[in-house]
């Protein structure tokens, strides 16, 4: 058994450092690869990332393989741009996040104790406080972020200073009680500062249903994005249904589109249950 990890290891070195090699050739021979920075790769890598969450959500292994390829990639081709310009290589990045690891996991590495995952956030948490020393808990939480996902974080960080409800009821009842205030806003007479008002309501809302899903062990982003999914499957099956059935959308009524959205449910229902 060592050595198959040994032999294994080997071959994952060697792996990467054929990547490199690559890479080094790709950038010195290839117009395009010769003419890219760290600017330019920016966008490229937001996509490649969003490519790899979809694989993961999908859970297909094979894509999800391919996807890991091509941001090991823009990681690799980042170091290498910065080694150009004297700053740092891949070795730096890599033995950077080493210590940066050893040093967040003192449990493992020191005398530390903790003995649950709350334990180990919280450690966590108080370590990059000391790292980077941001003045706040929440000085770490990206500004770019989606505001969905950052609502996540914040909510993680504060969870990890001590700073949450206890129960998940009580989040409930913080959840039923923005929708209220929402309500009132929503029902009031429409006028600028209602629709403000409305507006600032409707982000608590959403602000404590994702507190709620934490809660719950719900990641929002990833239930959102399965209904999103569910919705096109939906919608695009009741647009083929109805070219097929001689129908445009736009000719049909309500009612008549609602027949074949219960129509997509339940093959959706079939096609689950043959798997």
């Amino acid at each position: 058994m060592e050595y198959d990890t040994a032999a294994r290891r080997t071959a994952q070195l060697e792996a990467f450092s054929r990547l490199l090699d690559v890479l080094d050739r790709l950038r010195a021979e290839c117009p395009w690869d010769k003419k890219q920075t760290l600017e330019s790769l920016r966008h490229l890598t937001i996509e490649e990332t969003y490519e790899l969450s979809d694989a993961i959500i999908r859970g297909d292994l094979p894509d999800l393989k391919k996807e890991l390829g091509d941001v090991m990639l823009h990681l690799t081709f980042y170091a290498k741009i910065a080694s150009e310009q004297g700053a740092f290589d891949i070795a730096d990045v890599l033995n950077a996040q080493c210590e940066k690891l050893i040093f967040r996991h003192p449990h493992i590495y020191g005398t530390t104790q903790a003995d649950t995952e709350e334990d180990v956030k919280r450690n966590w948490e108080q370590l990059k406080l000391q790292e980077k020393g941001n003045s706040s808990v929440l000085g770490g939480v990206p500004t770019s972020l989606p505001a969905l996902v950052k609502a996540m974080r914040i909510q993680e960080k504060a969870r990890g200073a001590g700073f949450d409800w206890e129960r998940p009821e009580q989040v409930w009842e913080k959840v039923q009680e923005e929708l209220q205030e929402f309500q009132a806003e929503f029902a009031a007479a429409p006028t600028e500062d209602t629709q403000t008002r409305a507006a600032a309501e409707f982000g608590d809302l959403l602000f404590s249903l994702i507190n709620f899903a934490r809660h719950a062990g719900i990641n929002p982003e990833e239930a959102l994005e399965r209904t999103n999914r569910k919705f096109i499957y939906r919608f695009q099956y009741l647009e083929t249904a109805a070219a097929h059935d001689g129908h445009q959308l736009r000719d049909l009524t309500l009612a008549q589109m609602d027949t074949y959205w219960e129509q997509a449910k339940q093959q959706a229902v079939t096609a689950s249950e043959t798997k």
